[in-house]
């Protein structure tokens, strides 16, 4: 059996959807899960003329093979003005030229958060598009809104309804995936 990848689609040291990514990992039960902190990983600008004459970095290929292991991904993707973040299109970028088939039956958790009273729903919505466009199969999704008066590093989701939501759709997920 292989184990769940989660991860955020976030190159910020103090992203609060890596935050949301892993207290949601801790949640997994039954599943081996390995976390991934994607600020310790930058990548630079997709070009085809950067791609002719460097190739695919060693660290690319170690994340390809990661997501090609993982019996299924976790994935918290932060917004910027209503849309995924620069650094989560281009990481999507390189991967799908590395290989186009990377998340093909793929089961995907995705969830986004933001400070705002949208959750970054913007986001979420592009994000889904897509991570199915290559074939990954996203069984459920999550919004966080108010990321900041709802959640607490240490105590996680603490708006009972919000958090009532998360847990079903985590059930979702790992059933999916059983």
């Amino acid at each position: 059996m292989g184990y769940v990848l989660a991860f955020a689609g976030s190159n910020s040291s103090t992203s609060i959807n890596y935050k949301l990514a892993r207290y949601t990992a801790s949640l997994v039960k039954g599943h081996e899960v390995s976390l991934r902190d994607m600020a310790k990983h930058p990548f630079p600008m997709y070009s085809e003329d950067y791609e002719n004459g460097h190739g695919f970095s060693n660290s690319l290929i170690e994340f390809k093979n990661e997501i090609g292991n993982a019996e299924a991904l976790i994935i918290a993707v932060n917004e910027h003005n209503s849309y995924p973040s620069a650094y989560f299109k281009n990481v999507i970028d390189w991967l799908s030229r590395l290989d186009s088939k990377f998340l093909v039956d793929k089961k995907i958790l995705l969830m986004a958060t933001s400070n705002g009273n949208r959750g970054a729903m913007g986001a979420l919505d592009v994000a889904e598009k897509m991570l199915t466009r290559f074939k990954g199969d996203v069984v459920a999704s999550f919004s966080l809104a108010n990321y900041s008066v709802n959640f607490d590093e240490e105590k996680g989701i603490t708006h009972a309804a919000l958090a009532k939501i998360h847990n079903e759709k985590v059930n979702s997920f790992l059933k999916s995936i059983s």
